[in-house]
């Protein structure tokens, strides 16, 4: 199982503005810090905003900022918000189509992992992963640029 881009983006993007609580931040600064798309972390930022885990205010000198405190910001609850799609096998679905659907022991192995998997992130909150001090810099890179370095 991999979490998407999104879940991993919107976390880091509360664990820089978990850094930053003295002021807003905005979109460029942060997708410059890590190195995105603007476009996709305001993406990221929209959904997180909808879901209560950030406050953004418009204008000139806007930005966002942490809604809550990071020990009240439960990943588990993150991780649901942000994903999609929690569906680790066809099965589990709403567009099942397998055909094995009644006749197999699969569903309810998958399922209960994933349930471990929840419940353990459900004991952690953004407080637990932030670095004891952020970098200046930080870049993430796609598996294809990794891929380039090390050629």
């Amino acid at each position: 199982m991999r979490l998407t881009n999104m879940s991993d983006y919107a976390v880091r993007l509360l664990m820089y503005l978990s850094d930053h609580r003295d002021r807003l931040c905005t979109i460029a600064e942060i997708a410059q810090f890590y190195g995105i798309s603007e476009p996709h972390l305001m993406k990221i930022t929209h959904r997180l905003g909808q879901h209560g885990w950030i406050r953004t205010v418009r204008g000139k000198h806007g930005g966002m900022e942490l809604a809550h405190e990071p020990r009240d910001i439960p990943l588990g609850a993150l991780i649901r918000d942000m994903e999609n799609d929690l569906a680790l096998v066809e099965c589990m679905g709403a567009d099942n189509h397998c055909i094995l659907t009644g006749h197999c022991g699969l569903k309810p192995v998958i399922a209960g992992a994933l349930r471990a998997f929840m419940d353990y992130l459900d004991k952690h909150t953004l407080a637990d992963v932030m670095p004891p001090s952020m970098p200046t810099q930080v870049t993430i890179s796609s598996p294809k640029a990794r891929a380039r370095v090390k050629a």
